[in-house]
């Protein structure tokens, strides 16, 4: 049963890194066809970052009013509902209207799973959720390649995509009784969360390093996001390379992101999460350095790789390590802000560097990615020695207390 429901968690979050791809992937062609500028996707992009941040914060009162299945359901519903309207829309005003559904969908399955598995299941299995992600990230560009490969129309691309969700929601849908006895038997067993009084969001602010971990999170998701929409039309405008074959070398950036998430799952049992992100950091250093020194399409491609595989490690490995650095009594609410200010990230950053490639050029992307990467480590860092100073100075107090 335990096996089964892991599965049906881990669809679900194909479910949600599906679509996440498609509108980098097909932006070069989309934007043609609308005639529309080049910049206009990070409108799209804004509008579903939106609705991602309004679901993701309300979606504890959802769970609170059904259950974790039932929004997932929903979630993916009202996702692959939204991708069918992408499907058979031909107005930039379409897509802005579509793209309303579309993030209310992903924000709310994003929140609730990611809560599901840190409280009923191991920490190794954060990682390879996030794996998952990125296993219909990687698809979802294949598919849409394919489709315009075959016939030379994006709209087909979503249709697959929309068709795939609609068969995950059904799947979801009959697991249904698997959630509520892996709920009833941690309930009924030592594997019962702890509980806390929620913090107040001013209060949350408060805690020391709180600020310096959400400007790691917002950079740092800012990086990944950006990277994901802008890199097939920075292989088409910078590069050269075709509409087709970039999209395709786009799948090389979140297959990075995958492989490297299924093995982070397995590092975890040796490594610290400190170790992890930083052994991440350094790989997207290199493979951003080698976008910006090198002219050879190839090795573009195999920077794009590295820069993949280097993100991996750092979003599972920073929210596992939050109950160290706060404590847990406070990872909770600290994982809380940390996923707002992801959102906040993938909602202003991608569109930033739309704006400034219409005032530089697009063979500004690696140099975009070093300073956000560059922000991320200086914060997280900062981070490490403020909660060291604090959980230091608590223990010390205890141990003179006593």
């Amino acid at each position: 049963m335990l096996t089964l429901l892991i599965a049906v968690i881990y669809l679900a979050f194909i479910a949600l890194g599906l679509p996440d791809s498609l509108l980098g992937a097909a932006w070069p062609v989309m934007y043609t066809e609308l005639a529309v500028p080049l910049s206009y996707s990070g409108i799209i992009f804004i509008i579903i970052s939106l609705g991602t941040v309004i679901s993701s914060l309300n979606s504890d009162r959802l769970i609170k009013k059904t259950n974790s299945s039932t929004v997932t359901i929903a979630s993916v519903g009202l996702t692959a509902v939204a991708i069918f309207g992408f499907a058979y829309s031909h107005s930039f005003l379409a897509l802005c209207i579509w793209a309303i559904p579309f993030g209310l969908g992903a924000g709310s399955v994003d929140a609730v799973l990611n809560n599901y598995v840190a409280l009923h299941f191991e920490s190794k299995h954060m990682s390879w959720l996030h794996c998952m992600w990125g296993v219909g990230a990687t698809i979802g560009p294949y598919l849409m390649s394919l489709a315009v490969t075959k016939t030379g129309s994006w709209h087909y691309g979503y249709k697959m995509v929309g068709i795939m969700q609609l068969m995950i929601t059904f799947i979801i849908f009959i697991s249904l009784p698997l959630w509520t006895k892996k709920e009833l038997a941690d309930k009924n067993g030592d594997n019962v969360p702890v509980s806390y009084e929620p913090i107040p969001l001013k209060e949350v602010i408060k805690i020391k390093g709180a600020k310096e971990m959400m400007i790691a999170f917002f950079s740092y998701c800012g990086l990944e996001q950006t990277v994901g929409l802008w890199a097939s039309s920075y292989l088409v405008i910078d590069r050269g390379i075709d509409e087709v074959t970039a999209a395709k070398f786009t799948s090389i950036y979140f297959l990075g992101v995958t492989v490297g998430r299924a093995i982070n799952g397995l590092l975890t049992m040796k490594f610290s999460d400190e170790q992890l992100i930083n052994t991440g950091e350094a790989i997207i250093t290199i493979g951003a350095a080698l976008l910006l020194l090198f002219a050879s399409n190839q090795i573009a491609i195999m920077g794009l790789m590295l820069i993949g595989l280097g993100c991996a490690p750092i979003y599972p490995s920073i929210i596992h390590s939050t109950p160290k650095n706060f404590g847990r009594d406070k990872s909770q609410a600290m994982i809380g802000v940390q996923m707002a200010s992801a959102y906040v990230g993938t909602t202003i950053m991608p569109p930033l560097f739309g704006a400034l490639t219409k005032k530089i050029d697009l063979k500004i992307l690696p140099i975009y990615i070093l300073i956000l990467l560059i922000l991320q480590s200086t914060m997280y860092k900062r981070v490490l020695q403020i909660t060291g100073k604090a959980n230091a100075t608590d223990k010390k107090a205890i141990k003179t207390r006593s």
